[in-house]
C-alpha cells in the first residue's frame, strides 16, 4: 500500500541524513524500502503527469522545509538542517504535522495560509468537515489549502533568492499581468542591490507613453517596511518626475508605512510577500497548471421538455 504523506516524513528526513540528495533518487530508495508493487509504483494520479508516490514525497518534503528540517539547494536536491539533525538524534518514532506545529516556522506557515484572503482549512479541518459540507466545498476547501501552501513555498523560494532574480522576477509578473503590452522593452530592471533609488520600470501602455517605477525589497519575513523607506521611494519618484510608483516586498508593511503612502499625494501601490505569491499564481510565474477540474452541473433548461 502506499504511504501516505505524513508517513513519508520521518522517511524522507532520514534520506538526507548523510549529506545533499537528490528528489528523484530519494523517490526510487524509499519505493524499495516500502516494498511498493510495480503497480504501486506507477499509479499516476488523475492528472496523468505524476505517480502519486512522488507527490507524496514532494508534500512530505514541502511540510518538513516549512518547519525548517530540511532545505532546497540546487533544483531537485534538498539537504537537511541543523534543526533537522536535532530532532533525528531524538530517536523519534514518527513525523507528522501535529509533530512539526512545536516549530515556530511551520506554525507561521499555518498561519499564514489562513490570513488576510480568508481562513484556509487545516487538515484536521477538513476531516472534521467531510461529514458536513458538500463535494463541491470540500473540493474547493482543498483547493485552497493546495494554493496556500504552494504560495508559502514560492515565497520561501523568491526570499531565497538573489536581489538581481527578485528584480526581474518583478518585471517579468507585470509584463505578463499586462502592462507594456508585447514590446520587449516595455520594462527592465534598473536597481543596485542595496540602494533607496528605483529598481525597475516598466511601461503602463504599449506607447510607453506613461510609466511606472517599482522598488523591490527582498526581505526575510519579520524585517517588516517602515515608513522611511516609503518616503525614500517617494523621493526617487520625484526625481524621476514620475506619478505612480509600486513597492513590492516579500515581507509586510508597517502600518506606519502603509499611512504614509497613503498620505503622501502619490499614488503608490503596496504589494507584500502574501500578495505577491498570489499574484504569481495566478499568472503563473514560478509555477505552472498540473491539472485543470472541471465542476459540472445540471443543466435545468435542457430538461424542460415541451409537453
Amino acid at each position: 500500500m502506499i504511504p501516505d504523506y505524513q508517513t513519508l516524513m520521518l522517511p524522507v528526513l532520514k534520506s538526507c541524513v548523510q549529506g545533499e540528495v537528490v528528489t528523484s533518487d530519494v523517490i526510487d530508495a524509499l519505493a524499495i524500502d516500502f516494498q511498493l508493487t510495480e503497480d504501486e509504483k506507477e499509479q499516476m494520479l488523475p492528472s496523468g503527469k505524476q505517480t502519486t508516490f512522488s507527490n507524496r514525497i514532494h508534500w512530505a518534503k514541502g511540510y518538513l522545509k516549512q518547519a525548517d528540517l530540511l532545505k532546497y539547494t540546487t533544483r531537485g536536491h534538498f539537504i537537511i538542517t541543523e534543526e533537522g539533525k536535532k530532532v533525528l538524534s531524538g530517536n523519534i518514532e514518527r513525523i507528522d504535522n501535529k509533530f512539526l506545529e512545536q516549530f515556530e516556522s511551520f506554525q507561521e506557515f499555518r498561519s499564514r495560509k489562513g490570513t488576510k484572503s480568508g481562513n484556509s482549512p487545516t487538515e484536521k479541518e477538513l476531516e472534521v468537515s467531510n461529514e458536513n459540507s458538500t463535494p463541491d466545498e470540500l473540493l474547493r476547501s482543498s483547493h485552497k489549502a493546495i494554493n496556500d501552501a504552494l504560495a508559502a513555498d514560492i515565497l520561501g523560494r523568491v526570499r531565497e533568492a538573489t536581489p538581481l532574480f527578485f528584480e526581474k522576477l518583478i518585471i517579468e509578473l507585470l509584463l505578463t499581468m499586462g502592462y507594456g503590452g508585447t514590446s520587449e522593452t516595455a520594462g527592465k530592471a534598473i536597481g543596485k542591490s542595496g540602494d533607496d533609488g528605483v529598481d525597475g520600470v516598466i511601461d503602463q501602455d504599449p506607447l510607453g507613453v506613461d510609466q511606472i517605477y517599482v522598488q523591490a525589497k527582498r526581505y526575510a519575513e519579520g524585517n517588516n517596511i517602515g515608513a522611511g523607506a516609503i518616503r525614500d521611494f517617494f523621493g526617487a519618484l520625484n526625481l524621476k518626475k514620475a506619478q505612480k510608483g509600486i513597492f513590492f516586498t516579500t515581507s509586510s508593511f508597517s502600518q506606519p508605512s502603509i499611512e504614509t503612502a497613503r498620505d503622501l499625494g502619490m499614488r503608490i501601490v503596496l504589494i507584500d510577500g502574501l500578495k505577491l505569491a498570489r499574484l504569481m499564481l495566478r499568472y503563473n510565474i514560478g509555477c505552472r497548471d498540473e491539472e485543470i477540474l472541471h465542476l459540472k452541473k445540471v443543466d435545468e433548461e435542457f430538461f424542460e421538455w415541451d409537453s
